[in-house]
């Protein structure tokens, strides 16, 4: 059955279903960025929220300002803006559900102005973003807003035509501003450490190069809270509408998949308002730092040591690593080993219970997560999941090799062949970059390693770190993954 609000009440029991009218609901949040994770996310709980009942003035309203993001809002307005939130686990508890959070969305291609003054109305209290950890247009190396992006140039130029997020924030900011409507907060949901301190970051600088008098008005009165944001959303595939629909019988043109597992923690520091999140699961804090180090360390850290190991050995889904032994117990070794002893302890978290909750998660074969998906964007992945943990590790004289076994797995794997001979592409906006540091084996240790924005400087000014990476390298030549899996479980 299509879905759409008309045939709500003829799906199946086994899906649960918003108790809300899309009538009584008013945006309070303008999002940008609707992919999948924000719809099995943020728009998760909002939907939860105001399935209580209450406050309905806190709906979402999608913002797309890529060519691409057309055939997204086409698909949700086809369906009143309703998609299925589609749980995939090994267990029988799942649960699915329709969400209707999202009731709108514009497209900076249709109307940059509608776009404006949809976040220059008073009614928008909160704008999110998830944009990808490359969106905030800073330099890794430096920590530097890269102003002289050409598409940040182009809007500095043009700033009543903007085309990034930056330049329409700050537009929307200058309106607000000019009409005395207080600010909005602006709350990063992307998964990179401190986002909101780096979405700030991003847009005082913007603001500073573009109008210096709205730049002391943002720094003044535009809260960032920091988020720590965790769910395993796998791309959604032809395989999992069919799925959807031979199970539920659902026909939904774009469905979001995604683990049973959620976790939002997020700092109450907002400038106007907010839902009351923390009434659906949602944990506030005053600090989210010794959560976000768990995460990124542990799962993306994790992620990063199992994807390219596993592209490489032939894999394409996750859970194929974890049907290995040897990937599990290096997997294990490096979050025990490595890791932890960097953490500093997690209000609430038991971390050896978070670490036996990530094995389980990543065997998941339900919801086959596909390892391209973790792969994509290593380059812009390592300087925040886990370069830290290596110059933790260097600095502390630590062993270094299973560290370095992932910077290895990536060179390789960026030579685009696989141990089966198999070819396939890069998923990396800086593929060609990347590519080209590799493409000489001779040269590969200095080219890559001497990359900055990537890695910094204190790895390739470790004698020790080089020395791991090209005893990592040369095993993965020599003996192939399993091979070095099993040398490395000797140390």
């Amino acid at each position: 059955m299509k879905l759409n609000r008309r045939n709500l009440d003829n799906l199946t029991p086994k899906v649960a279903k918003p108790t809300y009218l899309d009538s009584d609901t008013q945006h309070g949040i303008a999002h940008f960025g609707v992919g999948g994770f924000h719809r099995a996310h943020q728009a998760f709980y909002t939907d939860a929220l105001m399935d209580q009942g209450r406050d309905l003035d806190w709906s979402i309203c999608g913002i797309g300002l890529r060519p691409e993001d057309r055939k997204v809002r086409d698909d949700l307005a086809g369906q009143d803006y309703l998609y299925t939130l589609f749980e995939l686990g090994d267990s029988d508890d799942t649960q699915s559900r329709i969400i209707g959070s999202i009731s709108n969305m514009l497209l900076a291609e249709d109307s940059i102005q509608a776009v404006i003054d949809k976040l220059a109305s008073p009614h928008i209290r909160i704008v999110s973003l998830t944009i990808t950890e490359g969106g905030y247009c800073i330099d890794d190396s430096t920590g530097e807003f890269m102003a002289q992006l050409p598409q940040i140039q182009q809007d500095l130029a043009q700033p009543h035509a903007p085309r990034t997020v930056f330049g329409v924030l700050c537009a929307a900011l200058a309106q607000r501003r000019a009409n005395h409507t207080p600010a909005f907060t602006v709350m990063s949901c992307d998964n990179l450490p401190h986002n909101g301190n780096v979405a700030r970051k991003a847009l005082l600088a913007f603001a500073a190069l573009s109008n210096p008098d709205l730049h002391d008005w943002i720094a003044a009165n535009v809260s960032f809270p920091n988020a720590m944001v965790d769910r395993i959303t796998p791309m959604t595939s032809n395989a999992h509408r069919l799925q959807l629909h031979d199970q539920l019988g659902i026909d939904d043109a774009w469905p979001v998949v995604c683990e049973p597992f959620i976790q939002w923690v997020l700092e109450d520091k907002f400038s106007n308002g907010r839902p009351a999140w923390e009434t659906v699961g949602v944990q506030l804090t005053d600090d989210v730092t010794p959560y976000e180090e768990m995460k990124i360390k542990l799962l993306n850290g994790s992620h990063l040591a199992l994807t390219y190991l596993g592209f490489l050995k032939g894999y394409r889904f996750v859970h194929d690593t974890m049907n290995d032994p040897l990937f599990v117990a290096y997997m294990r070794a490096y979050m025990d080993k490595d890791v932890t002893p960097q953490l500093a302890p997690v209000p609430g978290i038991d971390l050896t219970a978070y670490k036996n909750t990530l094995v389980q998660r990543f065997s998941n074969q339900a919801i086959a997560d596909q390892l391209e998906r973790v792969c994509s964007d290593g380059s812009s992945k390592f300087p925040k999941f886990t370069v830290p943990t290596i110059n933790r590790l260097i600095a502390d004289g630590a062993e270094l090799k299973r560290a370095a076994l992932v910077v290895a797995a990536w060179a390789l794997y960026l030579k685009g062949v696989d141990e089966t001979g198999q070819t396939y592409a890069i998923p990396d906006p800086r593929a060609e970059f990347c590519q080209a540091l590799v493409a000489d084996d001779e040269l590969i240790v200095q080219r890559l390693l001497g990359v900055e924005e990537i890695f910094g400087t204190a790895i390739a000014q470790s004698a020790e770190f080089v020395a791991a990476f090209e005893w990592c390298l040369n095993s993965l030549r020599e003996v192939g993954v399993s091979g070095t899996l099993e040398r490395l479980a000797r140390l």
